[in-house]
């Protein structure tokens, strides 16, 4: 079982929370737009944005916001011109950390990433330090009591998920990310409630801590999904059940 899922069941009520803030819905913005400029404002002819409209949907993002961002993004609407930068290096005990950001100035951005790193007890690598531990996956996250294992294997392996864990807490639904909106959809369909969902980077292998290093950890990673440019972070941390159990009371 993969520390992903118990992170995301972990992050679940601070991005509720976020979400309340508009701080969500700013970064799906941008993804949106940045989505657009590279594909095109058709959702349909290009996944990219689709998969960036859904998210805004998933989140409540109101229409006019969406249309907006897409608008931006195929330059009838004057907007921010946004670069993609990707960030590595390594948490406490040696947990390796992607953190993907889209910003308009990079050499802001940069250093604010790294003393987050610093700060947390981490240090910001090198190009390409970590990333060739990582894959692009979907990850669909499912109450454990949302639903049976067996059963949901059955509908979401049927839609074309790669795999299905379980863990006490919940269900970890993995596909490519092609398949990532049809299983999803099927799920949905078959009347599943879906906790969370994204396209994500996740790691071959993980780093099993403790729970003081769990601590540390969670707050760097709490920093950087803070971080206005932040929109993605993943690790590769394996947080036991007993851990993360405590790690949601705190």
């Amino acid at each position: 079982m993969s520390g992903h899922s118990k992170w995301s069941t972990i992050k679940h009520k601070k991005a509720a929370l976020d979400a309340k803030r508009g701080k969500v819905w700013s970064k799906i913005s941008r993804d949106i737009t940045v989505a657009a400029k590279m594909g095109g404002g058709d959702p349909e002819a290009n996944p990219r944005l689709r998969l960036a409209v859904d998210k805004a949907r998933s989140a409540n993002m109101p229409k006019d916001n969406i249309e907006r961002a897409i608008k931006k993004g195929t330059g009838d609407l004057d907007g921010a011109s946004y670069e993609e930068c990707l960030y590595e290096g390594y948490a406490p005990g040696g947990v390796a950390v992607m953190c993907s950001a889209l910003t308009d100035n990079r050499a802001r951005t940069a250093p604010e990433i790294k003393k987050i790193f610093e700060r947390a007890g981490g240090n910001l690598g090198a190009p390409n330090s970590v990333s060739w531990m990582f894959a692009q996956k979907g990850v669909i996250i499912v109450a454990a009591d949302a639903i049976g294992e067996d059963k949901l294997m059955e509908i979401a392996i049927e839609a074309g998920a790669e795999d299905v864990s379980s863990s006490e807490m919940c269900h970890e639904v993995t596909t490519d990310p092609e398949s990532f909106l049809t299983v999803k959809e099927a799920l949905e369909s078959a009347g599943v409630e879906i906790q969370s969902s994204e396209v994500t980077m996740i790691a071959a292998n993980t780093v099993t801590v403790d729970l003081e290093t769990a601590r540390k950890i969670m707050r760097l990673l709490d920093a950087l999904e803070d971080h206005d440019d932040a929109q993605n972070v993943s690790s590769n941390v394996d947080i036991p059940d007993e851990v993360a159990a405590q790690l949601d009371k705190e």
